[in-house]
């Protein structure tokens, strides 16, 4: 099963709401199951190198089914996935990133987002990808 154009704004428009709430700008990306951007927001005054970086959150979520910050956590010196960032032409291994789930728990797809802290960065996306 794979996300629809009709869910991924959905979670657009919640993780923009989330945003707001909180006071930050975001770049958000939304890929299918096949880690293919469907659909991406920059809200306005976001950072432009913030946008890359949301799209390579969505698409690592989705490489390895599990957050960002996890992955993040397994990379560090030492740890079982260590360079892992070197590897699918570049991941992001830091929170921002989450798959999303449709109401079966099938991973359909995942939400990247960036813009300020990690910890923001992960809230929001948390926030779009519950939803669906």
């Amino acid at each position: 099963m794979n996300i629809t154009l009709a869910q991924a704004e959905k979670i657009i428009s919640a993780a923009k709401e989330k945003s707001i709430a909180i006071d930050t700008k975001m770049n958000i990306a939304i890929v299918d199951a096949g880690a293919n951007l469907v659909a991406f927001g920059r809200m306005d005054g976001a950072w432009l190198g913030s946008l890359d970086i949301s799209i390579k959150k969505a698409k690592t979520a989705r490489f390895f089914d599990m957050n960002t910050g996890i992955i993040g956590e397994l990379s560090q010196p030492g740890g079982a996935l260590y360079n892992i960032e070197h590897s699918n032409n570049g991941l992001i291994t830091f929170p921002g990133g989450v798959p999303i789930k449709n109401t079966e728990g099938e991973i359909i797809g995942a939400i990247g987002v960036s813009g300020s802290s990690v910890e923001n960065d992960h809230a929001v996306a948390e926030a779009g990808a519950l939803a669906i």
